[in-house]
């Protein structure tokens, strides 16, 4: 299925059960060398830091010597030479027997994508360490993700045989991890089947060999693994979702989640992923009723409280979404500790507050985005501004953008981008045109900034800075279809360079077939080329995709220089009584001496 539900794969699982993490090099790969020396004497019963098994670490003294190599080596490396470094913890490793060197020269090695060296110390770390998980897990990754994953098997097979009954399931689903990385699937899958044949009595056996076949595009494998699972262990939720997951097809994993459901009542896992399938298929009613029975037992499950917000939108409930999501809020609020952002229920609720006509609540809402660290908080404040600017006053929205705080590059510009913004809606042009100025001197290669400048210069008659700022941004971002078709329509508009205006249109509509504003272009450069049926075409299409008033204003004048002025003056009142104030209706109608 494609993603039709929140699965829980054994990935998941392995997440669940807190598993030995993968195989790379540790994100302070230029550790400071006290963290990778050579532990001094320690007290008996003291532990280390590097290692769980301090007493298991060679007793070497910290001569000035050695601390002095260490500390030459960490230097190097972090002066970006790896070669010499390497060897330095290589030599003191065998030296020492101390396996904390070891691993730090596997480190080193990863960091630089040294693999034959990696695989050389993390060969010396296992010796060093035999009984360090850490060690092994390091070693497992390592030739599984390389050519030597004959030399995995052993080691499962070793672990398998020592897990205790109660952890031998969850070192199954360790192992199908660990080479569901492998890049030889067929050789990985035939090694697991192996291993796991003295196990065929649990279903984490079945488990992973119907995730393995899967992975192999072998369903109908797949699926018998996975029947055979659900047979040993009929209450199993993980063995139910691994059976709907491998069916391939929505109706089947709706049967097979339902019939499971139907047995098992308080399933919880298995009925919150039997209602985002329904949701996923549009079921949206059915989908509600699941997560209601869901929330009946659970009446604080926040991802069931979420789910029923957005179900009740999608079901255009206003009311009950609010209730949810407010719900939602209060149950994160009530633990602390739950690490979900709840920004977007907070925009989600002011958006519910805005349609309404209460802005005030709008912004109520939005200030309790007050954490900065939020992945949502610049777009939190940006739309409170934008909510304080639409109430009239210009000088409070502006002051709202200065109260932003923010140290990324990006989210810098887009306030300079919205007070601009707040300046042109205002009537202030000239003002508008320079703070885009000023912001285009801090983030001179900004696409967006270039683009709302080139339009303010447009304005201003600076035709030839709107130009330059145009190509400025086709080269920056190639793919921003609206440069394309700001220059083509204003090529048009003015009558200048029409067969140009018509490539750089037709261009943008290639990005963009479906935009309507594109379309319009499009029908008008046909009309200044005196296209009419072509641009009658083009525009028809544009104000059947957006009523747009403009859009209706330009198809009204093809029409009128058609003939057909009936047509035309219906359209022009259309744009009329939707845009009274519109400037591009109001200097037609004075061009052609129409009165509505």
């Amino acid at each position: 299925m494609k993603n039709a539900f929140a699965i829980v794969t054994l990935s998941a699982l392995m997440a669940t059960h807190a598993m030995a993490q993968t195989p790379v090099a540790p994100a302070d790969a230029a550790a400071s060398p006290a963290a990778s020396a050579p532990a001094a004497p320690q007290e008996e019963g003291a532990e280390s830091k590097v290692d769980a098994k301090a007493d298991g670490l060679p007793k070497v003294e910290l001569s000035s010597d050695l601390l002095y190599k260490l500390t030459r080596a960490e230097m190097e490396f972090k002066s970006g030479q790896w070669q010499g470094p390497y060897v330095t913890m290589m030599v003191a490793a065998q030296q020492t027997r101390d396996p904390r060197l070891a691993r730090r020269a596997s480190e080193m090695a990863l960091a630089a994508k040294q693999g034959s060296e990696a695989l050389a110390a993390i060969r010396l770390w296992r010796e060093l360490a035999p009984d360090s998980d850490e060690a092994t897990q390091f070693f497992l990754g390592f030739v599984v993700l390389t050519d030597k994953i004959e030399e995995a098997e052993p080691i499962f097979a070793e672990r398998l045989a020592n897990a205790p009954g109660g952890a031998r399931g969850v070192a199954l689903f360790q192992m199908q991890q660990i080479l569901s990385r492998s890049n030889d699937k067929l050789y990985a899958y035939s090694m697991m089947t192996r291993l796991v044949q003295p196990y065929l009595d649990m279903f984490e056996a079945h488990l992973v060999l119907a995730q393995g076949a899967l992975s192999l595009g072998e369903r109908d494998r797949a699926i018998r693994e996975a029947n055979k699972a659900l047979a040993i262990k009929p209450n199993s939720e993980l063995a139910a979702l691994t059976l709907a997951q491998v069916t391939g097809e929505p109706e089947a994993a709706n049967k097979v989640l339902a019939t499971f459901l139907q047995k098992n009542p308080d399933a919880v896992e298995v009925r919150g992923a039997y209602a985002r399938l329904l949701v996923e298929q549009k079921q949206l009613e059915p989908a509600r009723e699941q997560f209601l029975l869901l929330l009946k037992s659970q009446p604080d499950n926040v991802g069931a409280l979420y789910a029923l917000g957005i179900v009740a939108l999608q079901l255009e409930d206003t009311k009950g979404a609010e209730q949810y999501f407010k719900r939602f809020l209060a149950v994160l609020e009530k633990n602390p500790g739950d690490t979900r952002d709840p920004f977007k229920a907070l925009m989600i609720l002011s958006q519910i507050a805005e349609t309404r006509g209460d802005t005030a609540g709008a912004i109520a809402w939005l200030d309790k985005v007050d954490n900065s660290a939020s992945a949502g908080y610049v777009e939190a404040r940006l739309r409170r501004a934008q909510l304080i600017a639409r109430g009239g006053n210009l000088d409070a929205a502006r002051k709202a953008l200065t109260e932003i705080e923010t140290d990324d590059p990006a989210s810098q510009a887009q306030v300079l981008l919205v007070d601009a913004q707040f300046l042109r809606d205002a009537g202030y042009v000239q003002s508008a045109y320079t703070v885009m100025e000023n912001a285009l001197l801090r983030f001179p290669d900004n696409p967006e900034l270039l683009y709302d400048y080139a339009l303010l210069a447009e304005r201003l008659d600076k035709f030839e800075l709107m130009e330059a700022s145009l190509r400025r941004v086709m080269a920056l971002a190639p793919d921003n279809q609206h440069a394309y078709n700001a220059l083509g329509y204003s090529l048009a508009e003015r009558g200048l360079r029409l067969e140009e205006a018509h490539v750089l249109i037709e261009k943008a509509l290639q990005m963009a077939p479906g935009d309507p504003f594109i379309m319009d272009s499009m029908g008008w450069v046909q009309f200044r080329m005196g296209n009419l049926a072509a641009a009658e075409n083009a525009l028809r299409r544009a104000y059947a995709v957006r009523s747009d008033p403009e859009i209706a204003v330009h198809l009204g004048e093809v029409l009128w220089q058609k003939g057909d002025k009936a047509e035309a003056q219906k359209l022009w009142r259309e744009a009329q009584s939707k845009d009274p104030k519109n400037d591009a209706l109001k200097s037609t109608l004075a061009r052609l001496n129409v009165s509505l």
